[in-house]
């Protein structure tokens, strides 16, 4: 099957933002590109130092940002957008209010067992915009005991898409985390691919090769768990995208709102005593 035209798209703007130009060049696209989406570069390397701008989209921080030592603390694991968040019912959760999914496809088959122990739990939509920082991290301690990718098409994920194609994030190309929190309950962290995502990076999974030639689901299982700490770095996606979680019932309570704007690092909520 040949790639979908949003694939092909992504994966030519992949080849130009992957390569270094000679130095006036490159340092010409970066500054326009900073220019042009509004990039507050106060917490990173100069714009001119980086030798690509795919180099730029996946900027690291010069210094790490504090994080809440309080074990409850949960902590937004990237800088975003909040653009839904709230409860799981009837195997449903919303991309935006008004555009309601089903969990299942989101998750995929290897883990339609679990979907029902969802009902009733928590989910939150972290939309990256192509201005912020493009890392993403541990919100809370983690064991994560599996990985899957599903293949598929990379619309974009911005506010008029999702609020008027019917399920977005299940078309767009995935990769899900399954993972346990320090009190064994489960949270799932979906990256959604989008449009110009050249690839979604995962640091512990060499396996996975986002964005490439049109091929089956791949399921990733850890019998020795991978343990992240709160706030470690995890991948980071190559432009904008959304990430999704989706937590058990009873596991953790939002303090924030849809429609708000969070920085990695800040509290967002906090796990519930078991």
């Amino acid at each position: 099957m040949p790639k979908h035209y949003t694939s092909l798209i992504s994966s030519l703007f992949g080849r130009f933002a992957g390569t270094a130009f000679p130095g006036p060049i490159q340092r010409a696209i970066n500054r326009s590109y900073v220019g042009l989406m509004g990039l507050n570069m106060e917490e990173f390397a100069p714009t001119e130092s980086y030798p690509s701008l795919n180099r730029l989209f996946t900027r690291a921080l010069k210094a790490q940002r504090e994080i809440n030592p309080d074990p409850s603390a949960v902590v937004s694991p990237c800088d975003a957008l909040i653009t839904d968040l709230g409860s799981i019912q009837r195997g449903q959760a919303y991309q935006i209010k008004g555009m309601a999914y089903e969990t299942a496809g989101l998750l995929g088959e290897h883990y339609a067992d679990e979907v029902g122990s969802l009902e009733g739990g928590a989910y939150a939509n972290f939309y990256l915009s192509p201005k912020d920082y493009h890392r993403y991290h541990a919100p809370m301690e983690l064991r994560v005991e599996s990985l899957t990718h599903i293949p598929g098409r990379l619309y974009p994920v911005n506010m008029p898409l999702l609020r008027n194609k019917l399920n977005l994030f299940i078309e767009n190309e995935r990769v899900v985390l399954a993972a346990r929190d320090a009190h064994g309950r489960r949270h799932f962290l979906v990256l959604v691919g989008a449009l110009n995502v050249g690839k979604m990076v995962v640091t512990f999974e060499e396996r996975l090769h986002t964005n490439a030639a049109p091929g089956p689901v791949r399921h990733f299982r850890y019998d020795n768990p991978v343990h992240l700490d709160k706030g470690e770095l995890f991948g980071w996606f190559e432009m904008g995208s959304t990430i999704v979680m989706l937590s058990a019932p009873g596991a953790l309570a939002y303090q924030i709102e849809a429609g708000e704007k969070v920085r990695f690092a800040q509290t967002i909520a906090r796990l519930k005593e078991e």
